[in-house]
């Protein structure tokens, strides 16, 4: 039992660390991408653009507001 309790506890740490983790990955990864001159999709104010390894950045659309939904409900997919 002591063993599934010790189990339980280091996934509850690794959980919280994730959050962080993912973040600085998935920088690193965007630099990485920029740095080999390629672009990246960036949502930023309800509006998607493609960002430039010189900084520039062009507007591809406006994005529909974020959709809220309550636990068991259903939502149909467009």
């Amino acid at each position: 039992m002591a063993v599934m309790a010790d189990q339980t506890k280091r996934i509850e740490q690794l959980e919280t660390q994730f959050p962080a983790v993912s973040g600085s990955a998935f920088a690193t990864a965007r630099e990485q991408v920029l740095a080999s001159g390629q672009s990246v999709l960036q949502s930023d104010q309800g509006c998607l653009y493609e960002v430039f390894p010189d900084g520039r950045r062009v507007l591809i659309k406006q994005l529909a507001p974020p959709t809220h939904a309550v636990a068991g409900s259903k939502l149909p997919i467009r």
